[in-house]
């Protein structure tokens, strides 16, 4: 699979200059990451606070999410489920694509380990119908090699992350049975079971495991952010009905049972069943979850899980946090727009029948 090397190397440079993933100082200039689809190619894009491309570099095919290392200056850039490809990319050479053994395929995220020496990708193991995490070298001379995989105690895993802890993982498994050969068909709508998953980084043990209540099983648990307190958010996808309206959005603390936050009917209403990401701003304080298909974007308290407000922002599913109360929103039209609940929407970037945005905006570091 050929890459644009000179499109690496444009950002290698810029990252030399003013590193784009390693630790910096809060001063440091805001960098993100998104997949997206430029003039009818696929490319993942670095851009900066105010919506500038820093960089631009070729997938294969289309891109979803990303595993950030800050600290080394890499990210792993995944396709979009079913994905066969994830691709590493660092500030000094070319991509190298991950080995994908026969019978899985990845689900679009995953995470580094504390130091930087493994990647955890959330994959299929199909056939068994299964979720499992790949585990891959990424240790200096590792080679992105595959090395293992821990079971995710579930079906369908989405979005991992790395607690701060450093040493538990949380997975969210959708309880979502698919299989390449019919798609993204749901293939057990009856016996969907969501859960989290709660793993030892260093193991695969699983050390808690959490289920929604079964009243609740066809509601998808499928992307997750850390507040400041390393409460786990995560956001709902719901298979049911479609008068239905069911909570999307809960917390979990660890030992603790799940807890969904209830809103207004209107604004329940609004989210058409569908969160297509979950973010939290800079000091973790508020959480942003997007509903692409609603074409809002709602926002809640972290300490209390009251909803702040939404706004509204047409195929809005990119989210990223930039600053306090403060976040970035890309969407499936080509526009960045400053968004947060008490702040007015401003346009970073407009509209363009040449540009989409995919379904995550990460921030670097």
């Amino acid at each position: 699979m050929a890459i644009d090397r000179r499109a690496f190397l444009g950002w290698a440079a810029a990252a030399a200059a003013s590193p784009l993933l390693a630790a910096a100082p809060a001063t440091a200039p805001e960098r993100f990451v998104a997949a997206r689809r430029r003039d009818g190619r696929h490319e993942v894009a670095i851009i900066d606070a105010a919506g500038r491309d820093l960089a631009a570099y070729a997938l294969p095919e289309r891109g979803h999410s990303f595993a950030i290392d800050a600290r080394r200056g890499r990210l792993v850039a995944f396709g979009r489920q079913p994905g066969y490809f994830a691709l590493a990319f660092d500030r000094d050479g070319a991509g190298v694509r991950l080995p994908l053994p026969e019978g899985r395929h990845y689900f679009g995220h995953g995470a580094f380990s504390a130091d930087g020496a493994v990647l955890y990708a959330t994959e299929n193991d199909y056939e068994a119908g299964r979720a499992v995490l790949g585990v891959y070298d990424a240790s200096p001379g590792g080679r992105w090699r595959r090395i293992g995989e821990f079971d995710c105690a579930g079906i369908g895993a989405h979005e991992v992350v790395l607690l701060p802890d450093r040493r538990t993982l949380c997975v969210a498994n959708g309880g979502i049975l698919t299989h390449p050969d019919y798609g993204k068909r749901e293939l057990n709508l009856d016996s969907m079971a969501p859960s989290l998953a709660y793993l030892d980084a260093r193991d695969g043990r699983v050390i808690e495991s959490v289920a929604l209540d079964p009243a609740l099983h066809r509601l998808s648990i499928r992307h997750l952010a850390l507040d400041a307190a390393g409460a786990v958010w995560f956001g709902c996808q719901y298979l049911g009905a479609a008068l239905d309206r069911p909570p999307l959005v809960g917390r979990h603390r660890r030992g603790e049972a799940p807890r969904l936050f209830a809103v207004p009917d209107p604004v329940l209403g609004g989210l058409r069943n569908y969160i297509g990401s979950v973010a939290a701003d800079a000091a973790g304080s508020v959480i942003a979850t997007s509903s692409p298909i609603g074409g809002r974007v709602a926002y809640w308290d972290a300490a209390s899980g009251r909803c702040l407000g939404t706004n509204a922002i047409a195929d809005g599913c990119g989210v990223a946090g930039a600053g306090a109360g403060r976040f970035l929103v890309s969407d499936g039209h080509g526009a960045i727009t400053e968004a947060g609940p008490s702040r007015p929407l401003r346009a970073l970037r407009e509209t363009t029948a040449a540009l989409e945005w995919d379904n995550h905006l990460r921030r670097l570091g």
